[in-house]
């Protein structure tokens, strides 16, 4: 009687923990189709938004703050003008587009900082907040503040997107099971700033989301060439910049921008689709 009372214990323990699970992935598929009401500017597409954006403010400029410290700034004063220069015109001019579109409260609290890094590597990110970083080995590529703008406006499209926290929503279901921002950094803080930095471009990928990461760059090449329109930057400038890249490739190590982007023929046949729209903003 005993072992058929510990066997019937045991069962109900895994039928209980059955429905723990149940309640836990029902809870969580709820919050994310409510978050999921959130939409990106211009393309309109439900975005995930799990992650609490003052936390997130919070930890982007911690994690900003620390690589700055362990990155040598440029001197070069006319460089980091022009980049600083592209990046507040580019800001401003989305910004006043937010206002128009009644989504100001999504950008109230963002402070843009433009740096940029003395560095050979082909790359350039963006954190929550306006925290957006250029590595002087893409300006060669760039060419000039037409080339930096296209960069620009993908890395703004990033942020305004809030592309960042539908991946760090992402990663928090799958990676460590769905857990809050604070309860992850508290008993997985290495872990969890590496997401961070993944979910940004500013580390190692994470290679569950690079399929999804796909989506936001396709999605980060349309807005930009909306918002460097809006600025006065020329978006046909757009499809060449990305010919100059792809031409990259052929280097030893092909650039860290292209990590996750999509082919380069179809990225520049999408561009060159999208600039009679584009075109529609722009003011010389």
């Amino acid at each position: 009687m005993s072992r058929t009372i510990s066997d019937t214990g045991k069962k109900n323990k895994s039928y209980q923990n059955m429905f723990n699970l149940r309640t836990i992935f029902l809870t969580l598929l709820v919050l994310a189709l409510i978050a999921a009401c959130a939409r990106v500017p211009v393309t309109d597409r439900p975005r995930l938004h799990l992650v609490p954006s003052d936390a997130l403010l919070t930890m982007s400029q911690e994690q900003y703050s620390q690589f700055l410290a362990q990155h040598e700034l440029s001197d070069d004063e006319g460089k980091v003008q022009m980049v600083q220069e592209v990046g507040h015109n580019i800001a401003g001019a989305v910004e006043v587009y937010m206002r128009e579109q009644g989504m100001e409260d999504e950008i109230e609290h963002f402070d843009w900082q433009f740096s940029l890094v003395e560095d050979d590597a082909v790359n350039a990110f963006a954190m929550p907040g306006g925290n957006i970083v250029f590595f002087t080995g893409i300006l060669p590529i760039a060419e000039d503040e037409n080339g930096v703008a296209v960069i620009m406006g993908h890395e703004i499209a990033h942020v305004i997107a809030n592309h960042g926290n539908e991946r760090m929503s992402q990663a928090l279901l799958t990676q460590l099971g769905g857990v809050a921002l604070a309860v992850a950094l508290r008993e997985r803080p290495a872990a969890t700033q590496q997401m961070f930095m993944a979910a940004y471009g500013a580390g190692a990928q994470v290679g569950v989301l690079l399929p999804y990461s796909r989506l936001h760059e396709s999605e980060a090449d349309h807005l930009g060439l909306i918002f460097m329109a809006m600025a006065g930057y020329d978006p046909r400038e757009a499809p060449r910049f990305w010919e100059r890249m792809a031409a990259q490739k052929d280097a030893p190590q092909p650039p860290e921008f292209l990590s996750t982007h999509p082919a380069d023929e179809r990225r520049i046949r999408d561009l060159e689709a999208r600039l009679p729209e584009a075109m529609e903003y722009y003011q010389e």
